[in-house]
């Protein structure tokens, strides 16, 4: 099962059809629930993600979800070539920060790869629970992975 679209401009309008779309897809697994903790965690990576292309990526130009097998698969493009990384945090009053932590440690696996235009950022995302401990950066430019080194 997909969905997938052209998301729209409007941050919160992106934001709210994403996360409509994966609650939808969730939802199609009939004889396997996805547990309701999961399914949360699940909506908060898809959050983070559409909301950092937004703010951080000249915004969001596609989003994809799809199951495969035990595993929710999304993918988030956006129009900058720039890579995710972790932000310092040097001032306590500072605020967020916390987003590609909390994807990382979620996710069992994250690629972000260049696209025309910009890049994409894949999350594999555990239907049955958390993977691990976060990793830090994203490693260098090109095609790189975080999470799950296997």
């Amino acid at each position: 099962m997909t969905a997938a679209e052209h998301a729209p401009d409007r941050p919160q309008t992106a934001v709210a059809a994403a996360r409509a779309r994966v609650r939808r897809l969730l939802g199609t697994r009939e004889d396997d629930a996805v547990p309701a903790g999961v399914a949360d965690d699940i909506l908060l990576v898809v959050t983070e993600l559409v909301t950092n292309a937004a703010r951080h990526g000249g915004g969001v130009t596609g989003f994809h979800a799809e199951l495969d097998g035990d595993d929710l698969v999304v993918s988030v493009a956006d129009a900058s070539p720039a890579l995710p990384h972790t932000r310092p945090r040097d001032d306590p009053a500072a605020s967020g920060g916390f987003g590609w932590p909390l994807v990382l440690r979620l996710s069992s696996r994250v690629t972000v790869a260049p696209a025309p235009g910009g890049k994409t950022v894949t999350a594999v995302l555990p239907l049955r629970g958390t993977p691990g401990e976060p990793e830090s950066d994203p490693p260098p430019p090109g095609r790189t992975e975080a999470g799950d080194p296997s």
